[in-house]
C-alpha cells in the first residue's frame, strides 16, 4: 500500500497531469485536496486531448475513483460540464468512479461576479475570475453554503438568504447588483440532481482505502509557491497547495504519507500577476514555437524565463520549494525539449528515478 502526495514545486503547469497520469496505473484512488475550478490539467492520450478542472487527472483510468475533497470549492455548473463531457467520451461509467465531498463549499454566481469585479480595479493579482478566493472568503467568514446542503432545499434556501443578506453591501461597494437568491436556488437545485450520485464523505472513502491497503494518490494542484501560507503572497491562490495541505484538505493524518513527490519543470512560467524579475519580454518569451502549445495549452497566459537543461542549475529554486513542500523526497524533472512529447518519452525522463514509480507500481 501507498500513499503518494505530488506536487508542483514552482507556480503551477509543471506537467503534474502527465505524471500523476502514469503514476495512476495502479492507483485505486486519485483525490484534489484544495482549489476549485481554476485548476487545469491538460492531458492528451492517443492523439486525444481531455482537459480537467475539477476531477482529477485519474478519470481518465478504468477503475480508479476520483475524489473531490473537503478542502475544494466547487461549481456546479463546471462539474455538472465536466461530468457530461467524460460521460460522453466513456468515462465515468458508474456511480463510484467519482466521490465528491459533500462538505466542500459551493462556489456561487456572485463569487464569481466579485472576483471579476476586483480585477477590473486598480492593483488586481490576476485571478482566473472564477470566483475561488471569494468563495474561500466565505468560507472563512462561516458564511458559505455547501455541497451537501443542497440535498436539503429548504435549509439550502434559508442558509442562502442569509448569506446574501451578508455580501450583498460588499457586493453594493464594488459596483455589482445584489444576488437574486431565488434564482441561484432554483439553479443549483437543479444542478444537484446531476451531480447526487457522486456526493458523499470524501475523508471516509480515503480512509477506507488507506485500511483496505489501496495505492491513493494525492493531486495538486497548482504550485507551492502559489501557496497561501507560503507562497509569494499576496500573489497566491486562496488554499494551501503544500503537501501539508493534503492531510487538511482531506482529512487523513499525516502518519499515513508513504511519500511526497515533487514536479519540476526546467524554466519557469507563471499566471496572473506578481513578481517575475528574470521574465523574458522579448519575442522568445512570447512567441518560441516550443512554448505556444505546450505551455498555453490551456489558454492562459503566461511569461517565460530563463531556460535550463540540468537540476544542477536550480539550486535556489528547489531549496525555496522544498521548505515550501515540507521536504520533497523525490523531484522529477520535465526537460525543456520534451515538454511536447508522449508517455514513452515521459517514461525515460524517469528511467533514472525508478524508486519514485515502484511506490505506486507495486502489486
Amino acid at each position: 500500500m501507498a500513499v503518494v502526495i505530488v506536487v508542483g514545486v514552482q507556480w503551477g503547469d509543471e506537467g503534474k497531469g502527465k505524471i500523476v497520469d502514469l503514476l495512476t496505473e495502479k492507483a485505486r484512488l486519485v483525490v484534489r485536496w484544495a482549489g476549485g475550478a481554476n485548476a487545469g490539467h491538460t492531458l492528451v492520450v492517443d492523439g486525444k486531448k481531455y482537459v480537467t478542472r475539477l476531477i482529477p487527472s485519474g478519470i481518465l483510468r478504468s477503475g480508479v475513483t476520483c475524489v473531490l475533497g473537503e478542502g475544494m470549492v466547487v461549481d456546479p455548473a463546471v462539474l455538472v460540464e465536466e461530468i457530461r463531457t467524460f460521460r460522453a467520451q466513456g468515462f465515468i461509467t458508474q456511480d463510484r468512479d467519482l466521490v465528491v465531498a459533500e462538505r466542500a463549499h459551493l462556489t456561487l454566481p456572485h463569487h464569481r461576479e466579485i472576483d471579476r469585479l476586483r480585477e477590473e480595479r486598480p492593483g488586481s493579482i490576476g485571478t482566473t475570475k472564477r470566483g475561488i478566493g471569494p468563495t474561500y472568503e466565505s468560507k472563512a467568514a462561516r458564511i458559505g453554503l455547501r455541497v451537501g446542503d443542497l440535498f436539503r432545499p429548504e435549509r439550502f434556501r434559508a442558509r442562502l438568504e442569509r448569506h446574501v443578506t451578508a455580501i450583498a453591501p460588499y457586493l453594493h461597494e464594488l459596483g455589482g447588483a445584489a444576488p437574486n437568491a431565488a434564482e441561484i436556488a432554483s439553479s443549483y437545485l437543479a444542478l444537484a440532481e446531476e451531480i447526487r450520485p457522486f456526493v458523499g464523505d470524501a475523508s471516509r472513502t480515503i480512509h477506507d482505502a488507506v485500511v483496505r491497503g489501496e495505492n491513493v494518490l494525492f493531486e495538486g494542484a497548482q504550485g507551492v509557491l502559489l501557496d497561501l501560507d507560503h507562497g509569494t503572497y499576496p500573489f497566491v491562490t486562496s488554499s494551501s497547495t503544500t503537501a501539508g495541505g493534503a492531510c487538511a484538505g482531506s482529512g487523513l493524518g499525516p502518519t499515513r504519507i508513504t511519500r511526497v513527490i515533487g514536479i519540476l519543470k526546467a524554466y519557469t512560467t507563471r499566471v496572473g500577476e506578481g513578481p517575475f524579475p528574470t521574465e523574458l519580454s522579448d519575442a522568445v518569451g512570447d512567441l518560441d514555437g516550443r512554448f505556444v502549445d505546450a505551455v498555453a495549452s490551456s489558454g492562459r497566459s503566461h511569461g517565460l524565463v530563463h531556460e535550463f537543461d540540468r537540476l544542477e542549475h536550480l539550486h535556489d529554486e528547489r531549496h525555496r520549494a522544498g521548505v515550501a513542500a515540507r521536504h520533497l523526497e523525490e523531484v522529477l524533472h520535465e526537460r525543456l525539449e520534451d515538454r511536447e512529447v508522449g508517455d514513452q518519452q515521459v517514461q525515460a525522463l524517469l528511467a533514472g528515478r525508478a524508486e519514485v514509480l515502484t511506490v505506486l507500481l507495486q502489486d
